[in-house]
Order: C-alpha cells, then structure tokens, then sequence
C-alpha cells in the first residue's frame, strides 16, 4: 500500500512542535492557555508525555516485509489511519470556526471527528458539513427530557456512534484558566481585550464567525440569560456523576454504538463491559480533571492487556507524534486519538492544510 495523503508535509510546518510555536504566535494568550493548560499544577499533564516517551520501540529488521496497511477496522468502518480527532470543548476560542475546518479535514482523509457538547458548533451544522460522518460527545445532562432531545437530533442527523463522558465528577480547578479569568465563554477584562488587540487575526476571525458559544446548547438556554450566567447553567443543566443506570438507560434507547470516555480501572471495565459497551476510551481528560491519576499511557497499558480481547480499547491524553501513535498501538491500543496536535494546527493555519507527522 502507498503512503496516503494524509502524510503530505508542509514543510514550514513539519512537527507538532513547529505547529505549537506558530499556534502560541497566533492566539491571545487566553485562549491558549485554556489549550494548553491542565489542572492543579499540571503533574499528571507532564505525566501524559513523558511515560510515552519512556516507552521504547523493539525494531524486527530481519523479519519478513508484507508491506504497510494502516488502515483500520472500526465500528463498522475502515478508516484510513489507526487515530482521529477527539472532542474539545470551545474549539472556535482557540481558533474561529475550528469545530468545521477539522471536521471537514476528518471526513477528507477518512478518520473520525468526535464533536463535544461544550464545542462551538451545533450537531447539524457538524452534520452538514460532513455529510454525518461523526462521532458525538455526550456530557450527561441532568434532565431526561434534554438527554432524550439531544440523542433524537443525534437521530435524526443519522450520526451512528456515541461516546459517553465519565469522568468529569467534578469540574477541575485549572490555576491557568482561573488567572487569565476564563469563564464559559471567557470574559474580556482588560488584559483579555489586550491580547486580542495584539492577535488582529484571530480577533477579526472571531468577528467574523461571532463570538464562541455552546451551539448545541443553545435551544435549552432561556432567552434573555447573560453569559456571565452560563456556568450556573451548565451546574444546573449537567449530571456530573454518570453512573451505570444512567448509561443503562441510553442503552436501552440508543441503537447506534456506545463508547464509555475516561476509563481506567478495572472496575469500570467490568461495568462497561455489563452495560454492553461497544467499546472504550481510555482517558484522563488530557491531564483536565485528576492531577494525581496515573497518565493514560499506564492505564491504557492495564487495560488493554486484561481486556483488549473483549472490545475495542482505544485510548487518548499525550499523544503528540507518529511515534507516539505506535507506542499505544504497540500498548494494545485498537485506535487513538490525539486534541492539541490538531488543534494547534488549526490554529497555526487556520484553512490551510496541515499534517501532524
């Protein structure tokens, strides 16, 4: 098989390291830390990238080549590399209209989108532009009938795979987020409005596609509610807790295929594995939730060794390069997916094409 074009280089832009560096150039410093950042004092975000760069790669030199496939069965579909795009919350604060730009770039080189119910555009707009080819976040919310809404217009945009989150019982405390005076959205105090000045770009972006909100949400919103609100309503309109009778009852509604988020225990795979989980991401919210957890690499190396065989055990948080792709795989990781890289490259080139080697 010949290298897809998923693999073509810019070469001004050829790392995840160039990306990151124009990105930072690029954004107000806001909306880059929200990015970047992780929570408490960002130990398990540290974590995240050095124990895959611990793990070390045995070469077979003299073993017999059959060529290369990267390929990969999934679901039902064969994409054609073994990672996609997973869920960000406020994608379009990092860079305006990024929710689109990487869902069309998903379904152009044929791996999989994942949209956020905190991202920045809606499930029909999502499933306009690629035609519904992509997979939904789902943050549990606290009523039944906006959880029942939400999965009949999952429904009826025929969007086929649903990931439930799980571990976000408690929103982290993230020091970056809260110094910058990040709120959903942000609020633009002074030093705010000062570094957008100094990204004109960004800024006339911002304008031009409106200032991010929760689009999905927004029809649960009352009319009239002030942003400076919008947490409350998030507390209020969210379950942070989503135990097993939670996900039982999705099950018993949902016909596509169900994803647990943000499992890395044994007993939580028992239980997945009960409720009749299609499948797993083995997670810890990019560093976002739990700053003493083990990194995802570790937990992705338990679980997939005990339970691999059982249902496909794929894994985010860390993953920063075509090596560290082959790490997890050669972890037991079916699929893998990897946030900041794409997002840095959306916000370093907006439109244009980027490669993440």
């Amino acid at each position: 098989m010949s290298t897809p074009d998923l693999f073509k280089y810019n070469p001004n832009y050829p790392s995840v390291a160039d990306l990151k560096k124009k990105a930072k150039s690029r954004i107000p410093k806001f909306a880059f830390d929200y990015l970047e950042g992780g929570c408490n004092e960002e130990v398990n975000l540290g974590k995240n990238e050095t124990d895959f760069q611990a793990i070390e790669l045995m070469p077979q030199y003299l073993k017999k080549y059959n060529g290369v496939d990267i390929s990969t069965e999934l679901f039902g579909h064969r994409y054609d590399a073994p990672f996609g795009i997973p869920p960000i919350g406020l994608q379009g604060l990092m860079w305006p209209n990024a929710p689109e730009i990487l869902a069309k770039a998903a379904v152009k080189h044929n791996i999989p989108y994942i949209l956020s119910t905190v991202s920045t555009s809606s499930i029909e707009h999502i499933a306009e532009v690629t035609d519904s080819k992509f997979w939904y976040q789902l943050y549990h919310p606290a009523k039944t009938t906006m959880r029942d809404d939400i999965l009949q217009r999952l429904r009826d945009v025929n969007c086929d795979v649903l990931v439930v989150l799980v571990d976000v019982p408690s929103f982290g405390i993230r020091y970056r987020e809260v110094k910058a005076g990040l709120s959903m959205p942000p609020k633009m105090n002074i030093n705010n409005i000062f570094q957008a000045c100094i990204r004109p770009t960004w800024s006339l972006k911002t304008l031009q596609h409106g200032i991010p909100e929760f689009a999905t949400l927004k029809k649960y919103m009352e009319k009239g509610l002030d942003m400076s609100q919008l947490g409350e309503f998030m507390n209020a309109s969210f379950d942070k807790r989503v135990e097993m009778d939670k996900i039982a009852a999705i099950r018993d509604q949902w016909k596509g295929k169900i994803i647990l988020k943000g499992i890395v225990s044994e007993p939580d795979m028992e239980k997945a594995i009960a409720l009749g989980a299609d499948g797993v991401i083995v997670s810890n919210h990019g560093g976002r939730q739990i700053d003493a957890g083990e990194s995802s690499i570790k937990s992705l190396i338990r679980i997939a060794g005990k339970y691999g065989d059982k249902m496909p055990v794929m894994m985010d948080g860390g993953v920063r390069s075509g090596p560290d792709i082959a790490r997890a795989m050669a972890c037991g990781a079916k699929f893998v997916f990897m946030g900041r890289p794409f997002m840095y490259g959306a916000a370093a080139l907006g439109n244009q094409e980027a490669t993440i080697p």
